[in-house]
């Protein structure tokens, strides 16, 4: 008894030594001297046999510095390549294959005359015996080889690809896929071996008939014929490789969708071939050749409800899949068809419904989105309470899904918004993280801008949801929406209580937000700015100074606004000419009302837009000069640069980039998050083309050349009052040759009548690799009607051959000529993008005096690019997200309206409301109204359409 106790103890001991012990990675603290100190084993053939195993440790030590950023030099790398070669003398098959490792790791990093120390006795394993050093030889081949060395080898690799050993066989294929996508001359090469690749797609092994296809179709993926016949052949044949089966699915996929883009219908013969092969392999053993023809059929275009009928069956019995893998790729396969057709995926709400408590989050939160975008009207109350449950369970990365499913889901049922604003508003006040509530509260807005019968109950939920909310960002975002929403509803009162408790309870920012809130009511409703006049007085001794400063602004302004015009109540008195109808006056401040004014009309521009303007201002020559004040009708038009513009205009001007600022307001237009310099000061720079004038606007760089031509020539056009300013940027790339006196001569298509040459200015010297500007100067006829006009460019220089090492003259000059790609200058040049605050007063404005109204028929497939087109023939900015078309639209439903802004050169503000919509019979419909203070200027923009 004692001795088996006495072993017992021994034992424990023994485990509080292991509990005890500190693993110490062989890779923590390495020394790049010591491992190649070490290295030095390699040289040794005793030690090699010996040891085997410490050689594998210093190697995956050498390729740990290097992954880690300890790079070899070359005198280490070559003395490190000549030891491994001497490691290919061990049997030891696992120092073998890490000794492939190395090699194929380090390769792309040394020297190539050190990997041909190396390749030699790659290429004798490659024909030994041993069919694990054959294969991976072959791997590690194709990663150093080129095609000269390719060459000498292309008997060996040939001869793998049919091997009989399936190891062997598969490296080779995997190695010539590799090859075949290294280089053209490589792949030249591999495009022999074409008949071998055929015969070992008919090999009985899996994966080797896996990889035979894959290269096959990589050797014919630019013949479409070539590649229609080997679909065709090979979905005849039974092929034992599910990897196999699933290329097939997807080469079959892929032609079908490729004989939608070139416009024929899903009845020709190729798509009535394919679309029966994916049918015929849903009935496929394995799930995986199964999912992926389900998937296939559900992605093909043009799809009717009865052709997706197959797959939704097959998917909708994956639901109920053991396997959480099969039911996850289900789900989110249904869930994304339930996008276009969310009908043909309601059959399967029961199976869905299972999944909501599914233990994989992933496939529960799937299941919910589905099921809210495939519910009826009826069920849409017993949805809710099943997702209650399932979301306090589940993190906030799913529960944001939810809420964006939830949000459409009340799109599409406008009636139940009480009910999904109110459950909405409930987790609101429950546990999670800022992401998840700012969700919510986007949601919310979104939803009160959608459907306006949810603006009351959102902004009783939003104002509960403030009164214990941990983020300063969301109050004040949501005390900025009372300001703007709160004086339109049926009861603004009721919200003063929530904003002032904001004045009294929070931090310096909300409080801050709340006074600018209550100002915003004061100055829309009249007759509460008595009332709030009093509270904004008790925050005049406020602590924090913004808020003190706000709200003493406000209060001198109100008085004096309320001394101007005092607030009248209702009238009850009965007047005989409106029928014994009670006469009320409307809540609305006065016209001139200096309070509306100030608070709440908006500026010309965003503050961002201000800056812009008031630096171009000063940047043009002479114009702190003048006497006269500035004002906002005095500042240059800034124009709004999409991103891809700014960059190229940037290139260009060499400009330095300044950080733009966040839009101001709910639903003021985004400033761009960069901005350059106005690249007008390169006109500026120059006495003779300042004198000009102020520039309007700058087009974007306009491409002559190619970008591999000698001489690379883009140009910007510079639009003034009068004048046309072409700045021609010109790039010398020839290192023998100086371009002196560069020029560039154009020639208008319209004969001189409406723009005129006036002047030249040529580019400095351009020497090898610099980049100079030259300038021509268009006259405009005032007289003629504006029209878009082509003109014949042609590069004028003299060459100066130099020395291309010191730069040196070496002979004398000659006159030179190079033609350029003709230049545009159209309507859409004159016209700036321009944003507007509020499009729909801005239209109201404007009224309907200068309208003109067209009607086009577009030759586009789709509607997205056609509302591209439309946007760059007017030269304008898209407002209010207009520029995005939804995805109802893109289906042919609704049509898609779109709101552009501009202001034509001589400052005439022009706007546009566009209705793109799908025709049956005649594409892609374009309805037009254009509306400006000219009537000449509204036809001329109307015209740019073509």
């Amino acid at each position: 008894m004692s001795s088996m106790l006495a072993e017992v103890q021994q034992m424990a001991d023994k485990f509080k030594m292991d509990e005890d012990y500190n693993y110490v990675s062989p890779f923590a603290n390495l020394e790049k001297a010591k491992v190649l100190q070490e290295a030095r084993i390699f040289h040794d053939p005793v030690r090699v046999r010996e040891d085997a195993r410490q050689c594998c440790t210093i190697i995956a030590q050498l390729l740990h510095l290097q992954t880690t950023g300890q790079i070899l030099n070359s005198t280490e790398s070559t003395d490190v390549f000549f030891g491994v070669t001497k490691l290919f003398m061990s049997d030891d098959a696992s120092l073998r294959r890490m000794v492939y490792l190395f090699i194929k790791e380090m390769a792309e990093s040394c020297n190539p005359d050190d990997v041909i120390i190396v390749t030699q006795s790659l290429t004798k394993d490659m024909t030994c015996d041993v069919d694990l050093y054959r294969a991976n030889a072959l791997r590690v081949l194709a990663k150093i080889v080129d095609s000269a060395m390719l060459g000498a080898i292309e008997r060996y690799v040939k001869q793998a690809i049919v091997d009989s050993s399936n190891q062997v066989s598969s490296a080779a294929l995997v190695s010539s896929c590799q090859l075949y996508t290294s280089s053209s001359e490589c792949a030249t090469i591999v495009k022999r071996w074409i008949s071998e690749t055929q015969e070992a797609c008919l090999s009985s092994n899996e994966m080797v008939q896996f990889h035979a296809l894959q290269l096959l179709y990589l050797i014919k993926a630019h013949d479409r014929l070539g590649v229609s016949k080997l679909v065709t052949q090979m979905s005849q044949k039974q092929l034992r490789s599910p990897l196999a089966n699933v290329l097939l699915v997807r080469f079959t996929a892929k032609l079908i969708k490729d004989e939608y883009k070139e416009g024929k219908s899903k009845d020709s013969n190729l798509s009535k071939a394919g679309y029966a092969y994916l049918e015929s392999a849903l009935q496929h053993k394995t799930d995986m050749v199964v999912y992926e023809a389900a998937k296939a059929i559900c992605n093909l275009p043009e799809s009717e409800p009865q052709d997706l009928n197959p797959a939704v069956q097959v998917l909708q019995l994956f639901l109920s899949s053991p396997k959480p893998t099969v039911r996850f790729a289900a789900i989110k396969t249904l869930a994304e068809v339930a996008n276009v057709h969310p009908r043909v995926i309601s059959k399967c709400n029961e199976d869905l419904e299972t999944l909501i408590g599914d233990t994989n989050r992933s496939i529960g939160t799937l299941a919910i989105t589905t099921l809210l975008k495939t519910a009826s009207q009826n069920s849409v109350d017993r949805l809710l309470k099943q997702i209650s449950v399932f979301l306090t369970d589940i993190a906030d990365e799913y529960k944001i899904t939810v809420v964006k499913s939830l949000q459409q889901l009340c799109l599409a049922f406008p009636s139940k918004h009480r009910t999904v604003i109110g459950f909405l508003s409930n987790f609101l006040r429950e546990e999670g993280g800022f992401e998840f509530k700012k969700t919510i509260v986007a949601g919310i807005v979104s939803l009160m801008k959608s459907v306006p019968e949810t603006t009351e109950t959102s902004l009783i939920q939003l104002c509960e949801f403030i009164e214990d909310c941990e983020f300063t960002m969301l109050s004040t975002q949501i005390l900025n929406l009372l300001g703007e929403m709160g004086p339109e509803s049926s009861n603004p009162a009721r919200y003063i209580r929530f904003i002032y408790n904001r004045v009294i309870l929070e931090n310096a920012a909300v409080r801050a937000a709340a006074v600018e809130a209550l100002v915003k009511f004061a100055s829309r409703l009249p007759s509460l700015r008595s009332s709030i006049l009093v509270l904004l007085q008790r925050t005049l001794a406020d602590e924090d100074d913004e808020t003190r400063d706000r709200a003493a602004v406000a209060v001198r302004i109100l008085q004096q606004a309320m001394a101007e015009h005092p607030y009248v109540p209702p009238s009850e008195d009965v007047d005989p000419a409106h029928g014994g109808e009670e006469t009320k006056h409307a809540d609305e401040p006065a016209s001139d009302d200096m309070a509306a004014f100030i608070f709440l009309e908006r500026l010309p521009m965003n503050f961002e837009a201000l800056e812009r303007s008031i630096k171009a201002f000063i940047d043009t020559p002479n114009a702190l000069a003048s006497p006269e004040s500035l004002s906002f009708d005095k500042l240059p038009v800034v124009e709004v640069y999409d991103e891809a513009e700014t960059n190229q205009v940037s290139s260009v001007v060499d400009a330095s980039v300044g950080d733009a600022a966040l839009a101001a307001a709910l639903g003021a237009p985004a400033a761009p998050k960069k901005d350059k310099v106005d690249p007008a000061a390169a006109v500026y720079a120059i006495p003779e083309l300042a004198a000009l004038g102020r520039v309007f606007r700058s087009s974007a760089p306009v491409p002559l050349t190619e970008s591999e031509t000698e001489y690379v020539v883009t140009c910007i056009k510079h639009i003034m009052a009068e004048y046309v300013v072409l700045q021609f940027t010109v790039q010398n790339t020839i290192d023998d040759q100086r371009l002196d006196s560069c020029t560039v001569s154009v020639e208008g298509s319209d004969d001189g009548a409406l723009y005129e040459v006036a002047g030249v200015v040529a580019a400095d010297p351009i020497k090898y690799g610099d980049t100079k500007h030259c300038f021509t100067v268009l006259k405009r006829s005032l007289d003629q009607a504006m029209a878009p006009t082509t003109f014949a460019a042609e590069l004028h220089f003299k060459v100066v051959q130099v020395d291309s090492s010191t730069g040196e003259e070496e002979g004398d000059a000659f006159d030179e000529e190079y033609p350029l790609e003709d230049l545009e200058i159209a309507t859409s040049d004159f016209m700036a993008k321009v944003p507007v605050g509020d499009f729909r007063k801005s239209w109201e404005s404007i009224g309907n005096a200068n309208e003109v109204l067209e009607k086009f028929a577009l030759q586009f497939q789709s509607i997205d690019d056609a509302v591209a087109a439309v946007v760059g023939y007017l030269g304008m900015h898209p407002c209010d997200g207009t520029g995005s078309v939804k995805e109802a639209s893109k289906a042919g439903g609704k049509p898609h309206m779109l709101h552009l802004s501009g202001v034509f050169v001589g400052g005439t503000n022009v706007l546009a409301r566009a209705q793109v919509g799908k025709d049956a019979n005649a594409g892609v419909i374009l309805k037009i109204a254009v509306r400006s203070d000219k009537a000449d200027i509204s036809q001329l923009v109307a015209n740019c359409i073509q």
